[in-house]
C-alpha cells in the first residue's frame, strides 16, 4: 500500500510517515500543501492521500476534490468545524480522522479500510457533524465515489427541518442488539466508544456495523444515521 502524506508542519509529517511505515504502509512521498500534493500524486500514483486541512496556498478541502480522482483521501485534522468536516467530505475525502481522537492502530485500520472501501472512517467528531447536519435539516455529508464510470444519479432527497424519530428497528430488519448499536451511532460514537459502552469486542462491533450496513443498504456512517433517522426511506 502506498501513501502520501500532505500536511505544512514537518513534525506531523514526520510522525504520520513513522507511523504508517511501522504498520507496513509504504510512504512514497510527503507534501506541503495542496498544489503540491496534487504534484506529486499524480508524479506518485499513492493508494492513499492523508491530508491536512489547515495548509498555506491550496488548503486540504479544496485539494480533496482533485486529489480524490487520483487516489483515496483519507482527511487529518484538529479542525472539529462541522462545516469544514461537511465540505471536505462532499468535495471527495473518503473519510475524516481528528488528531487526538484515534490511536495507531485506528489509523492503520482506517488507511486498509479507506483503500479497501470498506468503510467511511469518521472520529466521533466527524459523525456528530453529520448528526449536526440532520439536524439542521441538510444532506448528510457523502464521500464521493471511487473514480469509476458515473450510474444515473438518484434525485437529491429533501430532508426536514426537524430530525425526525428513528424508525422501529423491525422496520428496518435488525436485531434488537444492531438497533442498540445503530442508536449509538447516530449519536456519533466511534466503533471503540460503542464496544466500551456494550462491553464487547470493537471487532463484535464491525461484525454489527457491517451487518447493519448490509441491511440497511448502505456504505457509510452518514447514509445509515440518515436511514435509520428515517430521511432516506
Amino acid at each position: 500500500m502506498r501513501a502520501l502524506v500532505v500536511d505544512d508542519n514537518p513534525v506531523v509529517r514526520a510522525g504520520l510517515a513513522t507511523l504508517l511505515e511501522a504498520g507496513d504502509v509504504d510512504v512514497v512521498g510527503q507534501a506541503v500543501d495542496g498544489a503540491h500534493a496534487l504534484e506529486q500524486a499524480e508524479r506518485l500514483r499513492p493508494d492513499i492521500v492523508l491530508l491536512d486541512v489547515r495548509m498555506p496556498g491550496v488548503d486540504g478541502v479544496t485539494a480533496a476534490g482533485p486529489l480524490s480522482a487520483l487516489a483515496k483521501v483519507l482527511m487529518l485534522s484538529y479542525d472539529t468545524d462541522s462545516d469544514v468536516i461537511g465540505q471536505a467530505i462532499r468535495n471527495g475525502a473518503a473519510g475524516y480522522l481528528v488528531h487526538g481522537a484515534f490511536d495507531v492502530d485506528e489509523l492503520l485500520t482506517a488507511v486498509h479500510d479507506t483503500v479497501a472501501g470498506r468503510a467511511c472512517p469518521l472520529s466521533p467528531p466527524a459523525s456528530r457533524a453529520v448528526v449536526e447536519a440532520l439536524r439542521r435539516g441538510e444532506a448528510p455529508p457523502q464521500p464521493a465515489p471511487p473514480p469509476t464510470p458515473p450510474a444515473p444519479a438518484a434525485p437529491p432527497v429533501a430532508l426536514p427541518a426537524v430530525l425526525p424519530a428513528a424508525p422501529p428497528a423491525d422496520a428496518c430488519g435488525l436485531s434488537p442488539r444492531e438497533a442498540e448499536v445503530m442508536d449509538l451511532i447516530a449519536q456519533g460514537h466511534s466503533n471503540g466508544e460503542i464496544a466500551a459502552r456494550l462491553v464487547v469486542s470493537e471487532y463484535t462491533v464491525k461484525n454489527h456495523v457491517n451487518r447493519i450496513f448490509a441491511k440497511l443498504g448502505v456504505r457509510t456512517r452518514g447514509a445509515a444515521m440518515a436511514r435509520w433517522l428515517g430521511t432516506a426511506r
